[in-house]
């Protein structure tokens, strides 16, 4: 008799706020490919297919959509692989954002030490963690992070609001530069809007 068997899926998202330029972003998705070559015996053994999925998230509707934290962001089974977000000043994203606070991008730690990109090796934990059913595994222990729970409430940190807000190169800035103009109303406090979306903003 023919046995059938279930082909499992392991789930790989990458989000981010560039995928060209942004060393961190960069730097990170190509440890991905490494961490993924490493334990290709054990996807292939367990009958598994892998779903790399790469976002670059480049508005606020995008990141709220995605319930975006911080760039880069890794989900495992649409889990991010670490609990705590860190970040520090990025040079890549500052210069795309050209906004005068600068732009910070995630610190991963690892092992005791921090890391502008994704180790290896937590990546490569936070895989074999789906595959054998415990979950992603690291320094602490693996929440929702940037992946949090449809249930509860998603609210846009202020550094990614200002990277948003950012005017391309070579246009002006405007009144609706940080949300769309149906968000207005509801994007920040009535006393935050000047600074957030410009004297033009509707109080």
């Amino acid at each position: 008799m023919t046995q059938s068997h279930t082909t499992r899926e392991l789930e790989i998202e990458l989000l981010a706020l560039d995928l060209s330029t942004c060393t961190r972003c960069t730097g990170t998705l190509e440890n991905i490919e490494k961490a993924l070559s490493l334990v290709r015996g054990a996807i292939e053994a367990t009958g598994t297919t892998v779903e790399l999925r790469k976002t670059v998230v480049d508005s606020v509707e995008a990141a709220r959509e995605h319930r975006f934290v911080s760039s880069p962001t890794i989900r495992v089974g649409g889990r991010d692989i670490v609990l705590e977000t860190r970040e520090s000043p990025c040079e890549s994203c500052s210069d795309l954002c050209g906004c005068s606070e600068g732009t910070s991008c995630r610190v991963w730690t690892y092992q005791g030490a921090e890391h502008t990109e994704a180790p290896v090796g937590l990546i490569v934990e936070a895989l074999l963690g789906e595959l054998v059913g415990d979950g992603p595994v690291g320094d602490g222990p693996v929440g929702n992070g940037s992946a949090a729970p449809a249930t509860d409430a998603y609210e846009l940190p202020d550094n990614l609001r200002r990277f948003f807000a950012a005017p391309a190169e070579g246009e002006p800035a405007s009144a609706d530069a940080c949300c769309s103009t149906e968000e207005l109303a509801s994007c920040c406090e009535p006393s935050e809007k000047a600074s957030c979306c410009g004297e033009a903003a509707p109080a």
